[in-house]
């Protein structure tokens, strides 16, 4: 009949009357009426599925109430499952065409019940002939010993799932079975429900009630839509076996074991199992398909963290779209313009003029142009752009970057999708599409104690599967494998997921939260690749890397955490790249109790303390991060501290760039640390509570994990590499950073042990560039360049030991440099000043030789009080007010000022005024080490003026944010 002869939509309703082989036979008719057939998707074929006794949702158990790609497609599966389980190839010896004949025509239909021909299962099992199919009528079936299963059988329950139930233990030495529709539960003898050494089983819409199932190699097994109620799997040493779409609930162990390395010996099922497994892989979905996408549990209303924010990164124009607490205050962005300006302004005079500079610029008001100030004052000054880290200032504080520059930069810090890892990794790819051990796909395990154990160098995937209401979600040991794709896993009452004892594998694209322990708990010696989840709202850590743990995590957006997003101690050593860290509710980074790792290229924003904190013999590499924003220091080096803190770009956090506690030893250099409300560096000498701060930052995590002793060995074989590419320091060591628009000062020292401070751009701080509040030891602060700060350059207080050797002090608002303190003063440039070039007072006992000196408005040199020491061999520029050096000390003896040469200006003269022999410092010499952080630097620095912050005003005196906090 012609399909065009009547409506489309009677056609349907013809049809939807039809049966299953009216159905397949309509199908073939032609294309017109098999797509007719194909658009009955959501009417005949949905009624056809659901209404099969032998089938469930196709979504069940975690999505039943979201229709399938189609309901055709999913019939059809369910309808296939009743013949897959006899296709065994082995034993075709003569032709495939006559052992298909063979098999239809002998098999047979059994029923077993009360008044049929076979009264309980043990006789029909006596009588079947090989794949014959045993229909069990409504009814409880108990066998008082065990069943051995010689002969491949189908057993088929009939009516509803419940209505057959069998107390049995069976052990099953034929090649394959099939069972469907039926209620197990363990006999009285043994908890054993269901055993095979050698053969296939497979399960199909049956229910498993407080048994075991074991399945040891070469057997195999496929379950699909089954449920386990205080009952587990366990598996030993298989090469291949599946578990699809089926419930766990309520064990009391692990609800599934894997135990044993996969078997090299595969039985005849396993080609099949590795086909449906690839066909069905969740790689090959859409991103919106996986089955954990969103959980009843998640609806994130009682998540620590609320609505997720974002930290945005402003390519240029209009700021007005970025939400409030995003914006950068309008003083800031006034203050990068006036930059832009003033460097502008510079140039070089006419011959015979000196170097000048536009009055009516200034770098936030803090240089020494004014609106009132007249030509004569600018004729006096001295160029000093061209010293060594004047690049620094260039690039970081005036330049505004190209677009190219800026997309690149994005690029650099965008999160990557789980294909651009896999792409990029061919470990992670192989890993991802490994097929060995036990598949477990689209499953819930729920309410219970454990999910899945992995063991003795087992292996085991787990793909679109939800872990809820549990102890543990999974725990992998012994040199054992685990792969985890798309999973959803929360509200574990420990850690969602152990790695113990040489582990490893792949954790990729899980969902992973409100686990009241850590989300993945990493140690002794497992190695997991950890790429592109989401771990957060955890009532403890994000990730916990310990006892010589180590893993790559990548690409992860880690967030809303109660303590650490990452927390890495007792000689952790993990690689942690490419991830998103923020909206924490402590720190960020942990590293803490003698961890170690790679900690790079991250960004760590938003954090309630610290982005990175490193306490009690915490060594990471913290390099080219994005630490910004937070509401505490951007990294905190607190008691016993270490670690190579390099490259990082430390930006818009409420408490300081940098807190040091002066009982550590960094080595912090070439980074961006500007626009934090505090110091930009600040180095404290008291032990603040540090304990405190531990209990609520994670120390009291519950590391003695299930009775383990709490013994962590050290990883001898890897001391050589740890500071194989990284310079040894004996003092704490802060060089080659750019150090500018903090809301306090540049860098403040209030330290009880020694400390160099070597070759960094303090500039436009909102107080003093270095203030030296406390050192009993020496401090070394040589070749920086200090200048625009809103106060002095330079500021000692009393009882301090200082050098100050090499630096370039210019256009500070106040003193370049006010000692108190004792100590050298050699070699510096000190020009431009809005006070005093140097200004010595009360108890200062300072030797002050060959600097060159220059104030414009005030003295040169200035020495008050009871100051001692040595003046001698310094260059003064006469400066517009024309004061020199004026000395009133109660003891002259003991001050001695001597040799010093007064330059004087001449309006006339043909030589302008430069800093030359030598050139203006710092000196710098350019080392293949220097070249190369020049060039990490500058892939860093046009983010310190562009991302959007609030910054809020405001010090403390003595100590890290945390303190305030607690």
């Amino acid at each position: 009949m012609d399909i065009s002869g009547l409506p489309v939509e009677l056609w349907r309703l013809i049809l939807s009357y039809l049966h299953l082989p009216d159905l397949g036979r309509c199908s073939m008719v032609c294309r017109a009426w098999y797509e007719l057939i194909l658009s009955l998707d959501n009417t005949r074929w949905r009624q056809l599925c659901l209404g099969c006794i032998e089938c469930r949702h196709p979504n069940w158990p975690n999505q039943p109430d979201v229709e399938p790609q189609s309901w055709r497609e999913a019939f059809k599966q369910h309808y296939l499952a009743s013949k897959t389980w006899s296709k065994n190839t082995q034993d075709l010896e003569s032709s495939n065409c006559f052992y298909l004949f063979r098999r239809k025509k002998d098999r047979r239909v059994l029923c077993v019940g009360p008044g049929y021909e076979f009264e309980n299962l043990r006789v029909a099992l006596a009588a079947a002939n090989p794949y014959d199919r045993i229909v069990l009528l409504p009814g409880v079936y108990e066998e008082q010993s065990e069943i051995v299963l010689k002969v491949p059988v189908e057993i088929v329950g009939q009516g509803k799932l419940g209505d057959v139930a069998l107390l049995v233990s069976v052990d099953q030495h034929c090649q394959t079975t099939r069972l469907c529709n039926v209620v197990f539960m363990p006999a009285w003898f043994t908890p054993v429900v269901y055993k095979t050494t050698s053969g296939h089983v497979q399960f199909d819409n049956c229910n498993f009630e407080n048994g075991q199932l074991q399945i040891h190699a070469p057997g195999t097994c496929q379950v699909k839509f089954c449920t386990f109620n205080q009952c587990s799997i366990n598996f030993h040493s298989v090469a291949l076996c599946v578990l699809e779409n089926c419930e766990f609930i309520g064990s009391e162990n692990a609800s599934v074991t894997v135990e044993g390395s996969p078997t090299s010996d595969r039985n005849w099922a396993c080609k099949h199992l590795t086909m449906l497994a690839k066909s069905r892989s969740v790689l090959l979905q859409a991103p919106d398909s996986s089955p954990c996408s969103r959980s009843k549990h998640e609806d994130w209303g009682d998540s620590p963290v609320g609505n997720i924010r974002t930290c945005e990164i402003v390519v240029g124009g209009d700021h007005s779209n970025l939400p409030p607490a995003l914006r950068t205050q309008p003083a800031l962005e006034q203050t990068c313009e006036k930059e832009a300006e003033l460097n502008g302004n510079l140039y070089t005079a006419k011959e015979g003029e000196a170097m000048t500079l536009d009055t009516d610029s200034s770098d936030s008001e803090l240089s020494t142009g004014s609106e009132n100030e007249g030509d004569d004052q600018s004729m006096y000054k001295l160029s000093y752009q061209a010293h060594s880290l004047s690049h620094m200032l260039t690039k970081v504080i005036y330049s505004r970057p190209q677009t190219n520059g800026l997309n690149a930069l994005q690029n650099d810090f965008e999160l990557k999708s789980l294909q651009q890892e896999l792409q990029r990794d061919k470990e992670a790819q192989s890993l991802a599409n490994s097929l060995q051990g036990c598949l477990i796909r689209r499953c819930l395990f729920r309410d219970g104690k454990g999910g899945v154990f992995v063991c003795s160098q087992g292996q085991a995937k787990m793909e679109g599967s939800i872990f809820r209401d549990l102890t543990y979600a999974v725990r992998c040991i012994q040199s054992s494998k685990v792969v985890m794709l798309k999973n959803d896993i929360h509200h574990c009452k420990a850690s969602g997921i152990f790695l113990r004892l040489s582990a490893g594998g792949l954790i990729a694209d899980n969902n992973i939260h409100s686990n009241c322990e850590a989300g993945l708990d990493i140690r002794k010696g497992a190695n997991p690749l950890i790429l592109c989840n989401k771990i957060h709202s955890g009532l403890r850590s994000g990730i916990v890397v310990l006892g010589n743990g180590k893993g790559i995590i990548r690409s992860n957006q880690i967030y809303g955490n109660k303590e650490a997003g990452i927390y890495i101690l007792y000689n952790g050593n993990p690689i942690v790249s490419g991830n998103h860290i923020f909206q924490g509710l402590a720190a960020g980074i942990a590293v803490n109790e003698n961890g170690r790792g790679q900690i790079i290229e991250n960004v760590i924003r938003e954090n309630q303390w610290g982005g990175a904190d490193i306490r009690r013999g915490g060594d990471p590499v913290l390099r080219n991060n994005l630490i910004c924003c937070g509401y505490s220091d951007g990294v905190v080096v607190g008691e016993r501290g270490k670690g190579l803190i390099e490259g990082n770009t430390i930006y818009g956090n409420k408490g300081c760039g940098v807190w040091i506690m002066a009982s550590s030893l960094p080595h912090i250099t070439n980074n961006q640390i500007g626009h934090n409300s505090i110091y930009g560096v600040a180095v404290f000498c008291r032990k603040d509570d540090a304990n405190d701060y531990l209990a609520n930052q994670g120390g009291n995590e519950s590391f003695n994990d299930e009775g383990e002793a709490a013994i962590w060995e050290n990883d001898l074989d890897s001391e050589d590499e740890r500071f194989a590419s990284r310079r040894l320091i004996s003092v704490a060591l802060v060089e080659s950073n750019s150090i500018n628009h903090n809301g306090a000062a540049g860098l403040y020292i209030k330290s009880s042990e020694a400390l160099n401070i070597i070759a960094n751009a303090i500039h436009a701080n909102q107080d003093s560039g270095v203030t030296v509040f406390q050192s009993t030891q020496l401090t070394r602060i040589a070749n920086n360049s200090i200048s625009c700060n809103s106060l002095g350059g330079i500021l000692v207080e009393t009882e301090c030991r200082v050098e100050l050797r090499g630096n370039g002090i210019y256009d500070n608002s106040s003193h370049g440099i006010a000692c108190k303190g004792d100590g050298v003063i050699v070699e510096n440039d000190i020009i431009g000043n809005l006070g005093c070039g140097l200004k010595l007072l009360q108890t200062a006992d300072m030797k002050v030789t060959k600097n060159r000196i220059q104030a414009l408005q005030d003295y040169g040199i200035l020495i008050l009080d009871q100051t001692k020491g040595l003046v001698q061999d310094n260059l003064i520029y006469q400066g517009k007010s024309k004061k020199t050096i004026l000395q009133q000390v109660s003891n002259a003896e003991d001050c001695i000022v001597q040799n010093n040469k007064l330059l004087t200006f001449k309006r006339k003269s043909d030589i302008a005024w430069t800093l030359e022999n030598p050139p203006a410092r710092p000196h710098i010499e350019v080392t293949a080490r220097g070249v190369s952080r020049a060039t990490n630097s500058q892939r860093v620095t046009t983010m310190t003026t562009r991302i959007a912050a609030r910054v809020d005003g405001g010090c403390h005196n003595n100590g890290s944010i945390f303190c305030t906090i607690l």
